[in-house]
């Protein structure tokens, strides 16, 4: 169990005694900090962000070799030296995460439940035979980089700060085995929303995107990889993701391309369970536990796309929707299954998607009190 799941009392004493740990780092760093001499803030426009195209001030890197982590640092955001050679480009060993901070109502900077993402970040490594990341120090240095970085911290409605943690093989080998040496690295970069407009969909019942005994539960670059060529042929069709099933039998819808799906069919919120090649996503976890804390009915379980097309053509599938780090919470327009375009209706009508979207913005934003503890300030 990760000690900064943020479960119990843990976080809630790292949260306010974080900004005394990095004092401490000023006096005795867990790594070094090289702050850039050239601020690039003053050439980005926050009024007109897109998602994943600027990047702030500076970055984390840490390297292991010979068993162990070496001494980290905080440097100014910049291009990596690798070699031809590096395993990572022939082998697939790569992971990452994706987390957000955001600026509150009172200005001040937080952490969205990072406990759960490193976590997840170090059950993805191991299952891809990759070194964990001790979490204080991932800790401490995710903290230390969004504060010395916090002006980049955007306050628009639909803008955050997300941040991306990765780890790669860098071993100069060319053989099939694990790597002896790698690098981990976070990066932040200003962004707006990931889709402006609710989605089109389509059901894929050919592709497949993960299957059992895989490595669909762990945050995997070669799962992406995997994804496009099905993906841009769903594009091509007016879509603009997918919905996953299942790869035994595709019987059972599993996730969407960017985040997990949920569906609303008589009134009760269905989330499918995760398994090995669903991804057990964070902004899953926290809708399904605002759902039930304000007395919505909730069933985690398996969906069939049969009980999907059955809610489709009856019309008691009255909302769907995907949520995940990057999407946040974004309606499902249309959802496309054997050849017939399911038009949803306005998700402006709708009863429980709003409802979770304004607690789940809140929260994150101090707008509402955050009675489960989720935000650590920096």
């Amino acid at each position: 169990m990760a000690r900064y799941l943020d479960n119990g009392r843990q976080l809630a004493t790292f949260a306010a005694n974080l900004n005394d740990r990095l004092k401490m780092i000023e006096t005795t760093p867990l790594f070094d900090i090289h702050q850039t001499q050239t601020s690039r803030l003053d050439q980005v426009d926050f009024n007109a962000l897109e998602f994943g195209k600027v990047f702030s001030d500076h970055m984390f890197v840490m390297e292991y070799e010979g068993g162990a982590w070496q001494r980290g640092k905080i440097e100014p955001y910049g291009p990596f030296t690798m070699s031809p050679a590096s395993m990572v480009f022939h082998y697939g060993q790569a992971i990452f995460e994706g987390m957000k901070a955001f600026r509150q109502d009172n200005g001040q900077v937080s952490l969205f439940r990072p406990g759960m993402n490193i976590a997840r970040f170090n059950k993805s490594a191991v299952r891809m035979c990759m070194p964990e990341v001790p979490e204080d120090i991932f800790m401490e240095a995710l903290a230390a980089l969004v504060k010395l970085d916090a002006s980049w911290v955007p306050d628009g409605p639909s803008t955050s700060l997300y941040i991306r943690p990765f780890m790669i093989a860098t071993d100069s080998y060319v053989g099939v085995r694990a790597s002896k040496k790698y690098a981990f690295s976070i990066f932040t970069c200003p962004v707006g929303a990931y889709y402006k407009q609710p989605v089109k969909v389509k059901v894929e019942k050919y592709f497949t995107r993960a299957t059992p005994g895989g490595t669909g539960f762990a945050k995997a670059a070669g799962n992406y990889a995997g994804s496009l060529y099905p993906l841009e042929k769903a594009r091509a069709e007016g879509f603009d993701q997918l919905l996953w099933t299942d790869a035994i039998e595709h019987k059972y819808i599993e996730e969407s391309g960017t985040m997990n799906a949920m569906f609303v069919l008589n009134d009760v919120l269905i989330s499918p369970e995760t398994s090995d090649t669903i991804l057990d996503g964070v902004t899953r976890d926290t809708v399904l536990k605002l759902a039930e804390d304000l007395g919505f009915k909730v069933e985690i379980r398996r969906f069939s796309v049969e009980e999907l097309h059955a809610g489709l053509e009856s019309g008691l599938l009255t909302e769907a929707f995907g949520v995940g780090t990057a999407a946040t919470l974004k309606p499902m327009a249309e959802i496309g299954l054997d050849g017939i375009r399911y038009q949803m209706t306005d998700a402006k009508e709708w009863k429980i998607a709003p409802r979770l979207m304004r607690e789940f913005d809140g929260i994150r934003r101090g707008k509402i009190e955050d009675r489960f503890s989720w935000n650590i300030p920096v």
